[in-house]
This record gives structure tokens, C-alpha cells and sequence, in this order.
């Protein structure tokens, strides 16, 4: 009775904290309570409205990155690196590298129609056609592999596609999403995807130690770009004059089986051999490694050497300067002026049967592109402290490590501009002369910005309208064609840009061509007829050419006969200002000769 007394006693006064944290809880269970029915009467109001309207939604679901398989070191010998979207000659060459640098690797071939199908069917509506074309090629290269009896998990553990990627205002940004996609449709979910990033290089924390990314590899990647680019050039160059048809391409893949073996077996300075080998464990010995490589790609014979065997082997071939062909730039998004197949509708071939010469992209315009823009960001960010607030006028101090650390972003770019023009101005003397010196992107900053702001970003930025200016300024094409996917954002942009430039220049022969799956024929119907100006104007200036020789045709066949060196395709023959033809410049070279005012090569 007294223990009951006492507890009703406390109970009455409300001293028992027990009692205390009961009515506080019942008094958050009726809030939390009438807080669930309020948002309950929300949302069954908003539904009734939306069906009011007419409106059907669902439940939104924000987008989680799937949790992804790491590559390891460890799984190297069992994995092999798949890559593609680049010319055959690139990614042979590139195959080459990365089996040098120990890596299985192999390069999807190039992507056809069906493959295109492939990628309309697992992916989503309205992507633009390279996405097509480059997801639905992997999705076909996996489904034949397990044709040829591998099973589906052995091809999601024992394989990985390394491939480019992009932020940015095009659906180049959404490629990722839409390799997964495709891979989770078509039963490969779970196939591990890299994404070699437009800025910021791989993404190292999903690759671990699998992929290593050191010296070796950027600059492996580099020359692979680099002598894939010449090589593509000369070939384009000397098809178009051979004298025995096929002669070019059955060289170009003897050089290119040469040269991928030559960067599989080439061995790269590593100071834990050869004679640097007592600084390996010393705390100088990875400076001693890394500047060993630096000093070894810039001074290094075996890269040169191989180019220029393989330039002797292209100078077998007999070539006929005198055929009359209009010289066709390509430009246009970056995959599609690039590949050579049916995602631009094998445009490039189908110029040459058109008798036209293709003077195609290469890869190191699109490299010097990237580090002219880095310049010019770190220009418009001088003197912004942290974030986007500026540091106050009277921090002398951080205005000071401001002026530093952009003198050393803008110095070190710009050293690293002068080595790539070095490097490759140094594999094009190896391989032969007569190839074209990598585009100043300062002289296309100046020609393009009046017409296309240099710091719009996206695709191509202003190159397509600055190369434009330039070929037709300079007198080295006869007509540009510009080869995007159909509904690229930034190649749209420049084609509004394109009309003031072709009202600037009336003589020029600008060509849009939007590429898709589909409409083959309509393409190249529009090409045949641009390119029947671009022939008139080709033929009007060798005939203006040969009459100003005052000399027959016939007579300079005679004397090129008994100069064989002028049937040479590394033959250098001068350009003459405003002259664009090879035909053209070759008959005023040839009455030179004839004239006695210049030498013969031997």
C-alpha cells in the first residue's frame, strides 16, 4: 500500500520520467501522424488534378551510377581491353601499344549498318547515329564472341571496352548511359565500360591498378595517334594518282602490320635497367625514370627509322601527277569525318571513285585543339582565388600565387604545344615529304571567332567554321565538306555560322552533309553535285596552268618519262600561291624543270 501510495503520489505530481517519455512519444507519433496524412491529401489532390488535365506521371527515380566491377591488376592476363571508333590504321596501331605496354587488347572492327541496327534496337530513340553505330558495333563483337562458344559471363568477366567520354551541351555526353543501356538490354549487364574523358584523362579510380596510367602509355597513345594520322595522309595522298590500282592499300597494310609490331616490341627507357639501373631504389630514381622516357621519346631513332622505311616502301609506287582531281577537305563532328565506313557513308571512297582527292582531319589538329582551350580558360580564370571569388585588391600575397600558378599552367602548355608540334613535324620528315604541317590554332582563333565565339564549346567548337575560312584563304582545297550526324547540336550551330562565311567568300564550295543509318544515296547524290563545281574549278585552273607554261601535255609526259624520280610519290613538288590542284602545280613545276630554273631530284 505504501509502495502504491508512493507511485501514485509521484504519478499525480508528474515526476516519473518513465511517464514523461511516453506522452513525448505519443505526442510525436500524432505529429509524424498528421504530417503522413497532410502530404497523403497532397498528393491524392495533385493526382486528381493531373487526371483533370489530362496528365499522367509516375513516381520520379534519380539516376544512380551503377556499382561497377573493378579492373585489377591481377586480371590482366585474363582481360582483354576492347576499343574502337577510330580509322583502322589508328586503332591497328594503337593494338600495337597496348600489347607493348602488356595488355591483351583488340579493336572492334569497323562499325556497318548492322551494327547501327543493333544500337536502335537496345538503346534509346533519338541518340545521334556514332552512338548507334559505335554501341550497337560492341553489342555485334560481343554476340559474336558468343557465337564462337564463349558464355556470356565468361565475356562480362574477361572483357572490358575502353572508349571516350564527354560532359557537355551534346548527346556525345550521355555515351556512357547509353553503352550500359544497351549492354543491360542485349543480356550483358554488368560489362565493365572505361571512359577515356575528354578533360581529366581516365577516370583512375574505377580502374585501380588495371590500367596504368604512366609515362609509357600517354606517350605510346600519342605516337600511335601521331603515325596513324601520317599514315592515313599519304595514303589518301597517293591513291587517287597510283598508276597500279590497289598498289596503295596493299603497301598501307604492309606498313601498318610493320609498324604495330614495331610499338608492341619497342623497349622503353626503365631505370631499373641499363645503365641507370644503380638510381633504381634511390629517392632521385623516379625522376631519373620519368625524364629518362621524356628525353628518350624526344631523341629516340626507332620511330623515325621505321617511318622511313615504310616511306621508302610507299615511294615504290609509280604514281600520274597529270590526272585532273578537285582536292576535298573534310571536316564536320569529330567521329564522323574521322571514320571510314558506313557511319558517313564511306564518304571518303566514294570521293575517290568520284575522282576527287580527300584531303582528311587528323587526329593532332583535335590534340592541339584541347591544349589551345585549356590556354585560353586559364586566361579568362586569371586571378580567381578559390571557386569564383576573386581575392581582394589589397591580398598582394594571393594575388601574387595567383600571377604564379597561371604563368605555370600557361608555360607548361605551351611547352607542351612546341614538343607535339616537334614530334610530329619529326615523324613526317621520317615517313616523306609533301604532308601537311599541323594547322596553327592561333590562325584559326583569329579567322573563326567573328563568326563563331572561340569560347563555345561542344563538338568541334569553332574549327569547322575556322577550317573553312583557312582551306578556301589559303588556296588548298577546291571545295570543304563538313560530315556530321544527322542533329548534332554544335555542327548545326556552325552551319548557321557557314552562311555568313560562304557570303564572305562567294567562290567558295561549302558542303553540309548530315549522316544517319540511312539515306545513302541522298548523300551522295548532294556530293555528286558540289562536287561537279568543285571539278570545273579544278579543270579551269590546269588548263589556266598548263597555258601559262606555254607547252603541251604531251611534250611534259615526255620529260617525266626520262625523270623517273618525278614519278615518285614522295616526290615534293612546290606549291604555288593560289594554285590548289596537285595536277595544276605539278605542270608549272614540270615547265620549271624543263626551263632549267629549278633542279631535278635524282
Amino acid at each position: 500500500m505504501a509502495e502504491s501510495g508512493i507511485t501514485s503520489s509521484s504519478t499525480r505530481s508528474g515526476t516519473d520520467p518513465n511517464q514523461n517519455v511516453i506522452h513525448s512519444q505519443e505526442l510525436k507519433n500524432i505529429l509524424i501522424n498528421k504530417e503522413s496524412f497532410v502530404e497523403q491529401r497532397v498528393e491524392e489532390e495533385r493526382i486528381r488534378l493531373e487526371r483533370e488535365a489530362g496528365l499522367v506521371t509516375s513516381k520520379i527515380q534519380q539516376f544512380e551510377k551503377p556499382v561497377e566491377n573493378l579492373f585489377l591488376k591481377s586480371q590482366r592476363d585474363t582481360t582483354t581491353l576492347l576499343f574502337g571508333g577510330l580509322t583502322w590504321s589508328h586503332e591497328h596501331l594503337m593494338e600495337g601499344v597496348l600489347r607493348g605496354l602488356g595488355y591483351k587488347a583488340d579493336a572492334i572492327p569497323t562499325p556497318d549498318v548492322d551494327a547501327f541496327q543493333l544500337g536502335k534496337e537496345y538503346g534509346n530513340n533519338g541518340q545521334c547515329n556514332p552512338t548507334y553505330f559505335t554501341v550497337g558495333n560492341l553489342i555485334q563483337y560481343l554476340q559474336g564472341l558468343e557465337k564462337k562458344g564463349h558464355s556470356r559471363q565468361e565475356i562480362i568477366d574477361n572483357y572490358i571496352l575502353l572508349t571516350a567520354g564527354a560532359c557537355g551541351p551534346c548527346r556525345f555526353g550521355m555515351y556512357e548511359a547509353e553503352y550500359r543501356l544497351a549492354l543491360r538490354n542485349s543480356g550483358f549487364e554488368g560489362f565493365r565500360v572505361i571512359l577515356f574523358q575528354q578533360s581529366g584523362g581516365l577516370n583512375q579510380s574505377e580502374l585501380e591498378a588495371g590500367l596504368e596510367m604512366n609515362m609509357d602509355f600517354f606517350l605510346g597513345i600519342i605516337n600511335g595517334f601521331n603515325i596513324g594520322d601520317m599514315i592515313n595522309e599519304v595514303g589518301y595522298q597517293i591513291r587517287p594518282y597510283e598508276v597500279t590500282e590497289g598498289q596503295t592499300d596493299a603497301v598501307m597494310n604492309e606498313s601498318l602490320d610493320f609498324l604495330h609490331d614495331v610499338m608492341k616490341n619497342r623497349k622503353t627507357f626503365d631505370v631499373n635497367k641499363g645503365w641507370a639501373k644503380f638510381l633504381a631504389g634511390s629517392k632521385i630514381g623516379g625522376s631519373v625514370n620519368y625524364f629518362g622516357k621524356f628525353i628518350d621519346q624526344l631523341t629516340g631513332k626507332e620511330y623515325t627509322n621505321s617511318l622511313n622505311e615504310a616511306g621508302k616502301k610507299f615511294d615504290q609506287i609509280e604514281v600520274d601527277r597529270f590526272r585532273v582531281k578537285p582536292v576535298v577537305k573534310i571536316t564536320g563532328e569529330f567521329w564522323a569525318q574521322l571514320t571510314e565506313g558506313d557511319g558517313n557513308f564511306n564518304m571518303f571512297r566514294f570521293l575517290e571513285s568520284e575522282n576527287a582527292e580527300v584531303l582528311v582531319e587528323p587526329i593532332g589538329t583535335w590534340i592541339m585543339y584541347l591544349m589551345s582551350q585549356y590556354k585560353m580558360k586559364a586566361k579568362d580564370r586569371k586571378g580567381i582565388d578559390r571557386g569564383d571569388i576573386a581575392a581582394p585588391f589589397w591580398r598582394f600575397d594571393q594575388h601574387l600565387k595567383n600571377e604564379i600558378n597561371y604563368r605555370k599552367k600557361i608555360g607548361t602548355m605551351a611547352m607542351a604545344e612546341k614538343i607535339f608540334k616537334r614530334e610530329y613535324s619529326r615523324l613526317q620528315k621520317s615517313l616523306g615529304t609533301g604532308l601537311h604541317e599541323l594547322v596553327d590554332q592561333y590562325e584559326l582563333q583569329r579567322m573563326g571567332h567573328p563568326f563563331y565565339n572561340t569560347r563555345s564549346s561542344g563538338g568541334e567548337g569553332h574549327l569547322e567554321v575556322a577550317k573553312n575560312i583557312y582551306y578556301n584563304s589559303k588556296g588548298l582545297a577546291h571545295m570543304v565538306l563538313s560530315v556530321k550526324p544527322f542533329g548534332c547540336m554544335p555542327s548545326t550551330q556552325s552551319d548557321g555560322a557557314q552562311a555568313a562565311v560562304v557570303e564572305l567568300y562567294k567562290d567558295a564550295i561549302y558542303l553540309p552533309i548530315e549522316t544517319s543509318g540511312e539515306g545513302e544515296v541522298n548523300a551522295h547524290s548532294r556530293v555528286q553535285m558540289a562536287l561537279g563545281n568543285a571539278r570545273i574549278k579544278a579543270k579551269q585552273e590546269f588548263q589556266e596552268a598548263l597555258a601559262s607554261t606555254g607547252k603541251t601535255i604531251e611534250e611534259m609526259r615526255e620529260y617525266v618519262d626520262t625523270h623517273p624520280a618525278l614519278k615518285k610519290p614522295m616526290y615534293k613538288v612546290p606549291k604555288q600561291k593560289e594554285i590548289v590542284g596537285t595536277a595544276a602545280n605539278f605542270v608549272l613545276h614540270v615547265s620549271g624543270l624543263m626551263n632549267g630554273r629549278v633542279g631535278a631530284q635524282a
